[in-house]
């Protein structure tokens, strides 16, 4: 019982390595150390036989068939490249031996097409995010990937050129190297890459051939400032095995490699290692690198895969056929494994504890692992400067790993880079090669009209200089960029019968390259943007009409009521309301001219009268508190101020002159037949067309006086009625027709106008910014606006095609209204205040109900206030000549004096009739009521008997005067003036 639990069983497994490498060196060194450490502890032993495959992809194979015929090797680890692994797994797949590989990276043997294939190292897909995201944070819109022709090499570039494509960014070109490049065909290759724009490089190589490379690129200068280099992670893994002199070369190099935590475990291998390693191969000075540390962890994958299995039956079902026949090939006497399926599905899903790589974690076939670390080659190694996960994107270190989730790609979420040329500055990732020619700038060249957007002079000397709006405009952006850009113009011939040819032909030699952009009046179109790059527009975009005016009489019947909006006529009519309001509050107990009347109604008209009678100061009530006049004052100041604004606006909208369109229906225009004209060469033709217009109808012309002369022609000499133009146009147009013509209808919208680039330049962008920088600060504005005022024979009103003036806004006056508003609420306050205050004791008596205090208050406000009564209706002093009269009848004899002023008394005698007189002469003085007061009489009689000083007063018979004074009431005015000769007094 003792022997059967200290039996050991023995698991074969196949080695196939290109052991001559010193690269697989280090890989095979870590294998048996794993070999060694997992034996130590476990019954069942790994068993290794290897075979040297020579770097050849037919000596890999025959190893793996020489392993499985002779030594019935149940598992394969190997082989070193991704093409010796093509081949292999045919061969695993056939025996059902699995072939285990910790350096083949290629996408194209993935496990999930090849079953019985297990990837122990990543898959090089896994790490084009990566790269990505470091592109997209710079802004870099070209690349150009450096591989080998192999396997390993050509793999990565589908993924990588998808991964390019999410972020906009081009791969212009690929370059490709031999994979056994000599040193000059490597020069020839970064030669023809340095004549290239492109200056950001993906360099995705083994270790031997990066070497090289970057030598070569060191010497020809393309690891100066401006180049940027980034390297994937099968260069990258070896980054901590070069020596200095391959660091400097390198310097300021970007890498990609898997991010492994720097463990107390990892870092007691690594001594060990070193012992082993430098004891095996004295000669050579390696590192430990990535690819060695899988290595160990891919034997004790294997290991624990084989725990697991029911047993070890190491025997191969072979048929008969193939044992029988002397012609069966050695493929097919190798036989099928019986613990080969049960083997696969134990390792294609197996996560260690604890490995030396701290994540190892196979799913389905592949080692997964998504954590990358970025570095930069500094001095004597890499330098990590940021770690980039696919959830949290790139963050400064592994600490941040898990708190940031937005995927951020910000570059300035990296630590400090030293870019090649030992400088901190980012390349922009592109620039002009000093050995090119200057950029084409191809511009449209038209032999007459509209100058002034673009005009192309030509010289004498067999050359031409342009000028113009868009080429200003071009020129600025260019000198804007934070570097130089040598460009020359090269005119293109547009609507000439000698060269025909179109914008869209100019369109199409950029996207030819015959031009390296084209700068000019183009408009942004669907069609064009298929084949080319456009910038931001420069300029407004959209279609639209353009007719001849016509005076307009028909809109003058309200025009009354257009110097002001509406809301402020509702404010000043409120106010009106509110002012006579407020004053009859004030003055009603007071001033009796707002009080009584012969109706009901008469106060209400009394209000409205004074309140409207303020717009001409032709209010004939005076006020007479001292609060109403302070507001009045401020009302009638503000009542000033509208009527000259009123009459200035009235008079400026009858003096200038009123234009209307004579056409504002397109359909109009198509259902009639109507000829409607259009730029020559543009693509407005297009657009008419698709309205609806007969091409028969449409009438081309090519300057503003061609335009101007087919509206002269009208109808009847095949002129038009209408034309279309961009909005560009239309404003140079109306610039210097501004009273013939007039814009109308609808604006079919477009994008503008535009400088084209090939598509993927990176110019573009560049330019693109700096338009914007350009419109941000009006600069295109003023450009514009320049050129047409250079031309144009008459300044029209901005913004304003009818030259008609605006209605004053409410807003205008607001403030005045305000101060108004508050004057009177100030004086109705005080008023209040002091009126309550004078009937406290209405207030204050507890006897009486609220409603009933209410109209106790309302009786007391409508009665005359006795100690605040103010009259001026006064009459005069009897005139002198009046008072001399009376004096001189005084002088008479009485009994004359009596005939005289009772003329029409029986003849009795004065003194018989002396009381009928002194009534009269009572009536006379307004003493007594007539007898159209009779009713007012009683109700009065105290009031006048109080009031009344002196009547007569009369000193002798010779000499007298007499002062008569009327009391200042309303009934004054209904009394005769004092009458001398119809006097009698009672001497």
């Amino acid at each position: 019982m003792a022997k059967n639990d200290t039996k050991v069983e023995k698991f074969r497994v196949g080695v196939v390595l290109d052991m001559d490498v010193p690269e697989v060196k280090v890989c095979w060194t870590s294998m048996k150390m794993a070999l060694s450490d997992l034996n130590a502890s476990r019954k069942r032993k790994l068993v290794f036989y290897h075979r040297n495959s020579k770097e050849d992809i037919l000596d890999a194979s025959s190893a793996a068939i020489y392993l499985i015929k002779k030594y019935k090797v149940q598992a394969i680890i190997g082989p070193t490249t991704s093409a010796q692994t093509v081949y292999m797994m045919q061969l695993g797949k056939r025996s059902m031996v699995p072939i285990i590989s910790f350096s083949a990276t290629s996408p194209s043997i993935s496990p999930s097409q090849n079953p019985y294939f297990i990837g122990t190292t990543l898959n090089d897909s896994s790490q084009v995010n990566a790269i990505a995201a470091i592109i997209k944070a710079f802004g870099w819109r070209e690349v150009v990937p450096l591989y080998p022709n192999t396997e390993y090499g050509k793999g990565i570039i589908p993924y990588l050129v998808d991964a390019f494509q999410k972020i906009s960014t081009r791969v212009p070109y690929r370059s490709v190297f031999p994979s056994s490049a000599t040193d000059e065909e490597i020069g020839d290759e970064l030669h023809r890459l340095a004549t290239m724009q492109t200056r950001v490089f993906i360099l995705h190589v083994t270790a031997p051939l990066g070497v090289r490379i970057f030598a070569k690129a060191k010497e020809i200068g393309m690891m100066s400032s401006g180049y940027s280099w980034i390297i994937t992670d099968g260069l990258g893994d070896y980054l901590s095995t070069f020596n200095s002199s391959v660091f400097d070369s390198m310097e300021g190099v970007i890498g990609i490699r898997p991010y492994v935590p720097e463990s107390p475990k990892l870092k007691s291998f690594r001594v060990r290692w070193q012992d082993m390693f430098r004891k095996e191969n004295p000669h050579l000075d390696s590192k430990l690198d990535m690819f060695g540390v899988w290595a160990y962890d891919t034997v004790w994958a294997l290991g624990n895969a084989v725990e697991k299995l029911k047993s070890l039956n190491p025997e191969f079902n072979k048929p008969k056929a193939a044992l029988n026949s002397s012609e069966s090939s050695d493929v097919e006497k190798m036989g099928v494994s019986q613990i080969g399926s049960e083997l696969l599905r134990e390792i294609s899903n197996i996560k260690l504890k604890g490995p030396m790589s701290g994540t190892f974690n196979i799913i389905e076939g592949q080692l997964q692992y998504d954590i990358f670390e970025i570095v930069n080659v500094i001095g004597n190694g890499p330098r990590p400067v940021g770690i980039w996960t696919p959830l949290d994107g790139i963050v400064r270190n592994i600490s941040f790993v898990g708190i940031n989730k937005s995927t951020i790609t910000d570059k300035y979420n990296l630590g400090p880079i030293i870019w090649p040329g030992d400088t901190y500055a980012v390349p922009k990732g592109w620039q002009i090669p000093t050995m090119e020619p200057k950029l084409k700038i191809g511009v449209p060249l038209k032999k007459k009209g509209f100058t002034e957007f673009l005009e192309v002079t030509e010289n004498t000397q067999n050359s031409s200089s342009v000028t113009g709006c868009s080429t200003k405009v071009f020129d600025e952006a260019v000198n804007s960029l934070d570097y130089s850009l040598p460009y020359e113009y090269f005119p293109f011939q547009i609507n000439n019968k000698d060269a025909p040819g179109s914008y869209n032909d100019l369109v199409d030699a950029v996207s030819n390259q015959i031009f390296d952009a084209a700068v000019g009046d183009i408009t942004i179109t669907f069609g064009r943007s298929q084949c080319v790059d456009f910038t931001l527009p420069y300029n407004e975009g959209g279609v639209s009409m353009i007719v001849l005016a016509k005076q307009d009489m028909s809109k003058t019947t309200w025009i009354f009521l257009k110097p002001l909006e509406w809301k402020l006529w509702v404010t000043t009519g409120a106010f009106f309301l509110i002012i006579g309001f407020a004053i009859w509050i004030l003055e009603h107990r007071v001033n009796r001219e707002f009080r009584g009347g012969p109706h009901s109604a008469y106060q209400l008209g009394t209000i409205l009268s004074f309140s409207f009678s303020t717009l001409v100061f032709a209010q004939k009530e005076r006020v007479l508190s001292s609060l109403g006049r302070i507001f009045l004052g401020i009302w009638l100041f503000v009542v000033l101020i509208l009527t000259q604004s009123y009459t200035a606006n009235l008079a400026s909208m009858l003096t200038i002159k009123r234009l209307d369109p004579t056409y504002t229906d397109v359909k109009e225009l198509i259902r009639y037949g109507y000829n409607v004209g259009y730029q020559e060469g543009s693509f407005v033709l297009d657009q008419l067309k698709g309205l609806g217009f007969d091409e028969s109808n449409l009438k081309t012309y090519n300057t503003p006086e061609e335009f101007d002369e087919l509206f002269s022609k009208g109808l009847v000499e095949d002129g038009i009625v209408a034309a279309f133009e961009e909005l560009p146009y239309i404003e140079l147009i109306l610039a210097k027709y501004c009273d013939k013509y007039m814009m109308v209808g609808e604006i079919y919208q477009n994008e503008g106008w535009s400088f084209v680039f090939p598509k993927g330049s990176p110019l573009g962008p560049d330019i693109s910014r700096q338009i914007l920088k350009l419109r941000e600060n009006g600069a295109t504005k003023r450009i514009k606006q320049g050129f047409i005022r250079s031309t144009s024979k008459i300044t029209c009103q901005e913004n304003n095609t009818l030259g008609s003036s605006t209605s004053l806004k409410l807003e205008s006056f607001w403030v005045l209204f305000r101060i108004t508003g508050g004057s009177v609420l100030f004086a109705i306050l005080v008023f209040l205040v002091m009126f309550l205050w004078e009937n406290v004791q209405i207030l204050a008596d507890s006897n009486t109900t609220v409603l009933q205090k209410f109209v106790n208050l309302l009786n007391e406000f409508n009665k005359y206030d006795e100690k605040r009564l103010i009259t001026y209706f006064e009459y005069q002093h009897v005139r002198n000549d009046q008072n001399k009269d009376f004096i001189s009848a005084l002088d008479s004899d009485t009994n004359d004096l009596g005939e005289a002023a009772c003329g029409s008394l029986p003849n009795e005698g004065v003194a018989g009739n002396e009381g009928q007189c002194t009534k009269v002469a009572d009536q006379d003085l307004g003493l007594l009521p007539n007898e159209n007061h009779a009713t007012d009489y009683d109700n009065t009689s105290e009031e006048v008997d109080s009031l009344l000083d002196n009547i007569v007063e009369v000193k002798d018979q010779t000499q007298g005067g007499a002062n008569l004074h009327c009391n200042q009431s309303s009934e004054c005015r209904n009394r005769r003036p004092l009458n001398s000769e119809a006097l009698v007094l009672k001497v």
